[in-house]
């Protein structure tokens, strides 16, 4: 509940703010700001290595020294988001991006930080702190937006800079109200422990860049064969099935932690069964889900015509198909939690590269010539034979 205060605070003003959006940005334009931060999305785990998901794993273990994982996840961060600015500098001045490689690199670099302190912290059981620091973060990215959008007509360099801002500051407010400063020490840095954070991480690095593949790939094959109008009808009713993303995330927060301690609890008390407690959650977890779904469904024109100008009120039509995707999207994530409990990165990469080889094929074959109701399409079937493969293997554990 209490992470759900601050997802869903935060997260409203959000979509309240899809007016400003579609209203300062031209469909072309808001299609290239949402392709940059996508592909930023992308280069994350790249830039860091996969480091943020070693240390969520590893500070939830009793047994283990949260100080040390900090630390060491904090150097390996610093080292790869070196690297990754040189490369990318170097790289980037080439291509689409070649303009904005510069808010690419500050945008991958600043939400790596971010992303390191408020992962530590929620496996740190500090969930007030980081619902506290989810709200704060949104409420400057809105503010930032308001003053370079209204302000200064910043146009897509705000939309971009107004994150990059947030995440900085917000990382600042959890390493001092958590007082991570005291946590963070050179003498911690623990070079087998940075081996095992690695081991555990970088899979998971082509398993993020498979997932993003599977959820964004299509908006570049659409933008592509269709050109960026139809693409920003598409991106924009990306957003609205997002309210059944946001739903998962929040429950899946709360439960990644769970799922490690009542496991744990449930192996060291024979009279528990661990398969019971998922299969008893999940039940009551799709049924939530279930409704979320057909209500969105059913309210499809009327989010549209909220939320975005006039000229993006035909996006409402891939509104039914998405928020189907993004259910399946969420039971793949439950299913996956049992990889997390055991530790099963590579099980991870597997299952998402399934996904993702079979997105790419159907975008190819289907985006050119039903457009984006083809890679709609394609999202769907990909999610939904990966929640299958998953729901059949994670049985054994």
């Amino acid at each position: 509940m209490i992470l759900g205060l601050g997802a869903f605070g935060s997260k409203l003003l959000v979509f309240l703010m899809m007016p400003l959006y579609t209203g300062v940005l031209s469909p072309g334009q808001y299609s290239t700001a949402d392709l940059i931060s996508q592909t930023a999305n992308l280069l994350m785990p790249l830039a860091c290595i996969g480091i943020t998901d070693g240390v969520f794993r590893f500070a939830m273990d009793k047994e283990g020294d949260k100080r040390q994982v900090l630390s060491s996840g904090l150097a390996v961060l610093s080292a790869a988001g070196l690297v990754f600015a040189l490369l990318s500098l170097l790289v980037g001045s080439f291509g689409f991006f070649s303009e904005y490689i510069w808010l690419v690199v500050f945008y991958v670099l600043a939400a790596n930080l971010h992303l390191l302190c408020a992962q530590y912290i929620r496996a740190s059981d500090k969930t007030g702190l980081y619902a506290t620091q989810g709200i704060i973060n949104t409420a400057l990215v809105i503010a930032l937006n308001v003053i370079f959008f209204v302000v200064f007509n910043f146009g897509i360099v705000g939309y971009v800079l107004s994150v990059v801002i947030a995440d900085l500051l917000t990382s600042s407010f959890i390493i001092i109200s958590g007082k991570l400063y005291k946590d963070i020490r050179l003498s911690l840095v623990n070079r087998p422990l940075i081996k095992k954070l690695l081991k555990y991480s970088i899979p998971m690095i082509p398993a993020t860049i498979f997932w993003w593949v599977t959820s964004v790939s299509d908006r570049y094959m659409v933008a592509y064969f269709k050109g960026g109008l139809e693409n920003g009808l598409y991106a924009a009713a990306y957003k609205i099935p997002t309210i059944i993303t946001l739903l998962s995330s929040v429950f899946m927060e709360a439960w990644q932690y769970s799922a490690v301690s009542d496991t744990d609890a449930s192996e060291n008390d024979k009279s528990k069964s661990a398969a019971s407690f998922f299969g008893s959650v999940f039940s009551h977890y799709q049924s939530i889900i279930y409704i979320a779904t057909s209500a969105i469904i059913v309210m499809s024109p009327v989010f549209i015509d909220l939320l975005c100008a006039e000229s993006y009120f035909e996006a409402w039509r891939y509104i039914p198909i998405l928020a189907i995707s993004a259910v399946f999207s969420g039971f793949t994530s439950f299913i996956g939690s049992v990889y997390l409990v055991k530790k099963k990165s590579g099980l991870t990469f597997i299952t998402s590269m399934s996904g993702a080889v079979i997105n790419v094929i159907l975008n190819f074959l289907l985006i050119p010539s039903l457009g984006a109701y083809g890679a709609a399409i394609a999202t769907v079937v990909s999610y939904f034979t990966v929640f299958v493969i998953r729901a059949v293997n994670a049985r054994k554990y």
